[in-house]
């Protein structure tokens, strides 16, 4: 039986479809194995959104190389879609696949030899429909992610992922669900709505919305929690927030990416709101859903950011006080406003920035999780590491806990007794 092996690099939705790709190459007759493993087939799911992911998936190219010289490389996804003679350039690298051709990768990889040197990439007007991979389960996972949109238009000065990734395209409802349901049969108890920009979610196809979704998913037996992706903060109005409140499955974890906590600085990001308005969004989300973890990315040393505008972020984060935050440094990418923007600041301060800031979100995340010792919360435990379990509660609470049995996928009430090296130790009551 033929082999195949999976690297995948950056977001959820290139893990979701990984997945995909994973179970074209089984109906079409290979055995998945570990990506340490030689294989004949090495699939590298690529990442563009900043100059490291892309040396992470340069890296993973060659290491897939010296694990089987004689195996066909194909580097996929978003890094291939942005430049693709970049990647073909690296050693071993056979197929170069865009966006939108993952489900042609079985017929690609067949028709390869080791002297296959193609790109199969469409430009970004092209990128126009759904490509619907299929998922049926997960390896390694307790909560499955489901994608339900592809695209981007809202061009933020830094990010290359609208180029990457198209504009916006959604995935019908009825495959949506049609996948929910299986993922339930199979026993999937938290599904995690994805996508590169879920809130726009139904504007290209009429008559459905995120809100949507969310409902019909909240429907099916099976289906103990719905968390959300990434959320356009504006979209969090008063009514989205008191709608989505009536879908008790969801969970009350909102990742509203803030970027910065400048308005100058927003500006020049072209991000659509104001900090004022984000804070309000905040207090109407913290009012309906009293347990609610809003998490974020922060972004360090965006060109022009002065230290009085590093300080307004500083500030602005303390007062938010989120239950976690992702901190990066910006990363020029090539084809955005932002990387021929004057005042680019220098690495080490952007360093420096991105320290402060991680020190910040830190000490609020304690705060955050301080607050529920004592309490007895529903956690979701998904693998054990020595003698603890680990798991989440619905707000986002990593959660250890000691059992002799097969906890993978169950859901069991936790009584959380004492923080230590950033989880929450607990209780199996």
């Amino acid at each position: 039986m033929k082999t195949v092996a999976f690297i995948t690099l950056g977001c959820k939705v290139n893990i979701y479809e990984t997945e995909g790709m994973k179970r074209i190459f089984e109906e079409g007759g290979y055995k998945v194995v570990p990506p340490e493993s030689p294989a004949d087939v090495y699939v590298i799911n690529t990442c563009t959104v900043t100059q490291l992911s892309e040396k992470k998936s340069r890296q993973m190219i060659r290491k897939a190389k010296r694990t089987n010289p004689r195996a066909i490389i194909a580097a996929v996804g978003c890094y291939s879609q942005i430049a693709p003679d970049e990647v073909l350039a690296v050693d071993g690298v056979n197929l170069v696949i865009g966006n939108n051709h993952k489900g042609e990768i079985l017929k690609l990889v067949e028709q390869a030899g080791l002297e296959t040197k193609n790109v199969i990439v469409s430009e970004r007007r092209e990128l126009s429909d759904y490509e619907d991979l299929k998922v049926n389960r997960y390896t390694g996972h307790t909560r499955a992610f489901l994608k339900i949109q592809d695209g981007c238009d809202q061009f933020c000065s830094y990010c290359i992922i609208p180029i990457a990734r198209g504009k916006i395209r959604s995935r019908s409802p009825e495959s949506i669900i049609d996948e929910a349901k299986s993922l339930a049969d199979k026993g999937f108890c938290e599904i995690v709505l994805t996508g590169i920009h879920i809130t726009s979610y139904g504007k290209d196809i009429k008559g459905t919305t995120l809100l949507d979704v969310i409902h019909e998913i909240n429907r099916i037996e099976g289906i103990m929690r719905i968390r959300l992706g990434s959320l356009e903060p504006l979209y969090m109005s008063d009514d989205i927030v008191k709608k989505m409140a009536q879908a008790e499955k969801l969970c009350p974890h909102f990742h509203l990416s803030l970027q910065s906590g400048c308005d100058e600085t927003l500006k020049r990001m072209n991000r659509k709101y104001t900090t004022a308005e984000y804070e309000n969004i905040v207090k109407i989300i913290r009012k309906t859903f009293p347990d609610a973890a809003i998490t974020t990315d922060i972004m360090a040393g965006f060109p022009g950011e002065t230290q009085e505008e590093f300080e307004q972020t500083c500030n602005f984060v303390e007062r938010i006080g989120f239950s976690q935050a992702h901190i990066f440094k910006f990363s020029a990418r090539k084809g955005t406003k932002a990387a021929n923007m004057p005042d680019q600041i220098p690495m080490s301060e952007k360093e420096r920035r991105s320290k402060i800031l991680f020190e910040i979100c830190e000490k609020s995340k304690e705060r955050y999780r301080a607050g529920y010792i004592g309490k007895n919360m529903d956690v979701l435990f998904e693998q054990k590491r020595g003698k603890l379990w680990e798991g989440l509660t619905v707000n986002y609470i990593p959660v250890h806990a000691e059992h002799d049995g097969d906890l993978a996928g169950k859901i069991k009430n936790v009584r959380l007794e004492k923080s230590l090296n950033g989880v929450i130790l607990g209780h199996i009551i």
